[in-house]
């Protein structure tokens, strides 16, 4: 009975956009009730774990990605609202951000260049193609200016946006645990490498451990996107790597 009912269920969602939504949210809530009785591991990422529910669903379903991303829209719009939200704790933070806006220029640039060229040079190192050279190049900066600038490059944009997942999921895993055996403790410092390095998912991760370290990781994701916009075209097609 409980096996029809559900099978109800999910013929009903697959023959809607409410397919997409549901399984996000359903999915995300799993994750993130795991992520709390695992005492917040940071392995445990409920965005990487809510990933992997979801690979796995649309796999064993035999969903198309295209069939579930007419639901799943929905909470990609809402990425945009939420990326303005941050500007709330960050505002709370307006005294200290005067004093450190010249060390946190610095700090975005160099992270742009480094954080690309590193990438590019590893990819050229190990043999891969130009074109997936230039859509690792943004692969620090959130999803949507990331696939604007591979497309401009001369990369894959989906290639990028599968790239800048990674990158952030990564960054959420690892992060905390490096500035631990870094001896770093300075919020505002872990939040602005946070922010430069692992973009969105790693500034949500930074929210989670203090208020300051997410404004400041919130201010570094936007000001590393308008960097990486303005000057990655150029530093690329100074080396030589655009036609």
């Amino acid at each position: 009975m409980v096996e029809s009912d559900l099978s109800t269920i999910w013929v009903y969602l697959s023959a809607t956009p409410l397919l997409g939504l549901t399984i996000t949210l359903v999915a995300y809530s799993l994750a993130y009730r795991l992520y709390i009785y695992a005492n917040s591991n940071p392995l445990l990422n409920p965005v990487l774990t809510a990933v992997i529910l979801l690979i796995t669903l649309l796999l064993v379903t035999e969903t198309s990605y295209e069939t579930y991303f007419e639901g799943g829209q929905f909470v990609h719009f809402l990425l945009g609202p939420a990326t303005v939200a941050l500007a709330v704790p960050l505002y709370q933070q307006c005294s200290k951000l005067r004093k450190l806006f010249i060390p946190i220029a610095i700090a975005i640039i160099s992270g742009v260049i480094i954080g690309a060229f590193s990438s590019i040079s590893i990819a050229w190192f190990l043999g891969a193609s130009i074109e997936t050279q230039l859509s690792l190049a943004p692969k620090s900066v959130t999803t949507p200016v990331a696939m604007g600038i591979s497309e401009i490059v001369g990369g894959i944009p989906s290639l990028t946006a599968i790239l800048v997942v990674i990158t952030g999921i990564i960054g959420a895993v690892i992060g905390t645990k490096l500035f631990e055996l870094m001896h770093i403790k300075d919020d505002t410092v872990k939040g602005i490498a946070m922010g430069i390095t692992a973009h969105g998912i790693g500034t949500a991760r930074a929210f989670q451990i203090s208020s300051e370290m997410g404004a400041f990781s919130g201010l570094a994701m936007a000001l590393s996107a308008f960097a990486s916009a303005v000057i990655l075209p150029w530093l690329l097609n100074l080396a030589g790597m655009l036609n």
